[in-house]
C-alpha cells in the first residue's frame, strides 16, 4: 500500500514494474488519495507498506493474464515472473474503455486488447490458466467461464493487517479479508460481495 504526501490512509496499489532499485505503479488518478500520489514531487516522502496478502501461484502450465482498466497494472511484474518460469512471456487480453486508457497495454509483452463495447470475456479463449485482474463484473463473468481461474479482487484498504476489516468479500459464507486471505482468490471458491455492503471502510480512492 501507498501513503500519499499529506493524506493519512494508505491506497491499495499492485506492484507494477520493479526495475533495480526502484518500484514502479500504475496508478489512475480518480480521486484526492491517487491524484496525491500522482502529483507527488522528486523528494518528498511516500509510506509504502507491503507485500501484502496472497499473489498469484506461478506454478502453471499455460497461462493466460486477462485484465480490465487499472487491473492491468500488476500485469508486468507478474509476465515478467512467469517469463522465468515458462520461458515465454505468457499470453495476455486485456479490456478497456477507450484507447487512451489502453495505452498501459504497452507495458505488457504479448497483449491482445479489446475496447468497449467489447469484453474480455467475448474474446477469452479455452483451455488456459486464467490469472485474472479487474473490476469486480469482469471478474465474476471470467469466474463463470473459466472455473479454475485465479482472480484478484480489488477493494478499498485502510490498515493491511486485517484489523479493520475494510477491505471484506465473502467467501462461502465467511467474510474474508482481501489484505489477508486474498487479494488473489480461487474462482471456484470466490463469491464477492462489496465491501461497502458488509462494513463500512474509511479508505477510498
Amino acid at each position: 500500500m501507498l501513503t500519499p504526501p499529506g493524506r493519512l490512509l494508505p491506497r491499495p496499489m499492485s506492484l507494477c514494474t520493479a526495475p533495480e532499485g526502484e518500484l514502479g505503479f500504475l496508478i489512475d488518478p480518480i480521486g484526492p488519495g491517487t491524484r496525491a500520489l500522482c502529483a507527488a514531487r522528486p523528494g518528498e516522502a511516500i509510506g509504502v507498506l507491503g507485500p501484502l496478502g496472497n499473489g498469484f501461484d506461478l506454478n502453471v502450465a499455460k497461462p493466460l493474464l486477462v485484465g480490465g482498466g487499472i487491473g492491468v497494472a500488476p500485469f508486468p511484474y507478474l509476465s515478467e515472473q512467469l517469463k522465468v518460469g515458462c520461458g515465454s512471456e505468457p499470453q495476455t487480453l486485456l479490456g478497456f474503455r477507450t484507447a487512451w486508457h489502453a495505452e498501459a497495454a504497452a507495458l505488457i509483452p504479448n497483449a491482445e486488447v479489446v475496447l468497449e463495447p467489447t469484453y474480455v470475456t467475448e474474446a477469452l479463449p479455452s483451455g488456459y490458466d486464467v490469472l485474472a485482474c479487474g473490476p469486480e463484473p469482469m471478474l465474476e463473468a471470467v469466474r463463470k467461464l473459466a472455473p479454475d481461474a485465479q482472480l484478484a479482487w480489488e477493494a478499498p484498504m485502510a490498515c493491511g493487517f486485517g484489523a479493520c476489516y475494510g477491505c471484506v468479500v465473502e467467501i462461502d459464507g465467511a467474510l474474508k479479508r482481501l489484505c489477508v486471505e486474498g487479494p488473489v482468490l480461487s474462482s471456484r471458491a470466490a463469491r464477492s460481495q462489496p465491501a461497502a455492503q458488509l462494513a463500512a471502510h474509511p479508505a477510498s480512492s
